[in-house]
């Protein structure tokens, strides 16, 4: 594990649970995908409470909420500059990292930069406040 992990803007390769997939009780995300930390809160019991945010070369539907990933934010995390990329936003996945089974390999591949993930995080909350945040619950 490294040890500045987690941070808000590491990309991580991880086994990401689409909310479809969880509503048709399934457990496992199917294939390791960059994801992105976005927001990490620690309780009193010194926890950490993870919200991760998917990455995808698939153009997203017009129905889904994405931000792309500039080139430069890519090269930041690891990723293939060549490919275009956007991270989902309006939808994430919800870990306890101190209570995951699904964090196996905990070393950053890379991270975006503070400015890229507070304008994602900033979209995750407002979508979260509107009620619309899809949330796959992986404890």
């Amino acid at each position: 594990m490294a040890a500045d992990f987690p941070q808000p803007g590491q990309v991580i390769d991880y086994h990401y649970l689409w909310k479809w997939q969880d509503q048709r009780g399934e457990t496992e995300g199917r294939k390791r995908r960059p994801s992105c930390v976005v927001v990490v809160a620690v309780d009193r019991k010194g926890l950490h409470h993870l919200f991760i945010a998917p990455i995808t070369t698939k153009e997203p539907n017009s129905d889904r909420q994405a931000v792309p990933v500039p080139e430069t934010e890519a090269r930041r995390a690891k990723l293939d500059p060549d490919l275009r990329l956007w991270v989902i936003v309006d939808e994430v996945n919800y870990d306890i990292l101190e209570q995951s089974y699904t964090l196996e390999d905990r070393t950053p591949r890379g991270s975006f930069s503070p400015v890229f993930v507070e304008h994602l995080a900033r979209l995750i909350r407002t979508i979260h406040a509107e009620r619309s945040l899809r949330i796959a619950n992986r404890n």
